[in-house]
């Protein structure tokens, strides 16, 4: 598989009245061309700084990218100006955001909304771009598509909003598609509805997805690789097998344990991790997860982990994988 996007040592803070936040320290990955991977990891844990970080929608001030590259097609975005930018948010790297109420705006119609992105990244005509609006409310499975064409989003159901954001992201017929929780204020039917059609538009047009999420069901369904967040960093990642199957990092056991399961009895509770994520105005010298962790040694605390090559594309930050920490019994 050919990589399409390569993120190296990435690092975004953000300068408030009470110090500087390390939002993301030190992030790497890649992107094939065709896969879909997921960003998983509680609220503040730096998934969504990071695809934003690559759309360039980091406002500054109060934020800034104080490290890192972003290569895409030989480019590397942070260096692009904001006007070579625009050019490819869009067009090559879209985005579909967690509440399309929020990014669609109410005073223009639908068709209006997905013309727009077409007129200014093609040479169509306005009536060609918006004969391909139609063709794209179709193609996001929206009933009635010429009478909704002509309609506002309040008029749109939460499920039929998203699909629009789909219809918009996709108009341009992008390489990347950065979905942020798009199935988070929807109801379980409609989720699956979504996750479909992200998933037969990924096959039909060969996009690589990014998918932003904290629920491990979409992540089982929808991911080939999993990135596991945790403070501003990647502590586990590796394929959706091996982080189901096999995962190695105590974060990533809390996540499981946290998830209903079939064969669970009806009384018995759900896992929760007990206490909070570090204060990134001061990050930890150490792992960032040690205050929380059950099998915390002294080393933890005191420096940071690597992430270590595990097996094939798995790799984990823990000092319980170093050769001379005491053996532990997976947790899950």
């Amino acid at each position: 598989m050919s990589t399409i996007l390569e993120v190296k040592d990435l690092e975004v803070n953000f300068k408030t009245y009470g110090g500087k936040i390390n939002a993301v320290r030190g992030v790497s990955f890649h992107l094939n061309k065709g896969e879909c991977i997921a960003i998983v990891g509680e609220s503040g844990c730096g998934k969504s700084v990071t695809t934003k970080a690559i759309m360039g929608l980091i406002p500054s001030p109060p934020g800034e990218i104080s490290n890192g590259s972003v290569m895409f097609q030989n480019m590397d975005l942070l260096k692009l100006s904001k006007k070579q930018m625009r050019e490819i948010r869009g067009s090559e790297i879209s985005m579909i955001f967690q509440d399309p109420m929020t990014y669609l705006n109410p005073t223009m119609t639908i068709g209006k909304q997905i013309r727009e992105g077409i007129l200014k990244h093609t040479k169509m005509s306005k009536s060609d771009a918006m004969h391909r609006a139609l063709e794209m409310l179709k193609l996001v499975g929206i009933p009635n598509a010429e009478k909704r064409l002509k309609q506002y989003p309040h008029e749109f159901s939460g499920g039929m909003r998203q699909r629009v954001m789909i219809a918009i992201a996709m108009a341009c017929n992008p390489k990347i598609l950065i979905a942020d929780e798009p199935t988070t204020a929807l109801d379980v039917t409609i989720q699956a509805q979504i996750l479909e059609l992200m998933k037969s538009l990924q096959k039909q047009f060969n996009t690589s997805i990014i998918l932003i999420t904290h629920d491990l069901g979409v992540v089982a369904n929808m991911a080939e690789r999993v990135l596991v967040f945790y403070a501003g960093k990647i502590v586990e990642s590796g394929s959706s097998s091996d982080i189901f199957y096999n995962a190695t990092h105590p974060y990533t056991w809390g996540l499981l344990k946290s998830m209903p399961r079939l064969d669970m009895e009806n009384k018995q509770q759900l896992a929760s991790i007990e206490g909070t994520p570090p204060d990134l105005f001061s990050p930890p010298v150490g792992c960032g997860f040690a205050d929380r962790c059950d099998y915390a040694m002294k080393i933890c605390r005191l420096r940071q982990p690597d992430l270590i090559d595990l097996e094939e594309g798995h790799k984990a930050a823990c000092w319980l994988l170093h050769e001379k920490a005491p053996k532990i019994q997976r947790a899950i």
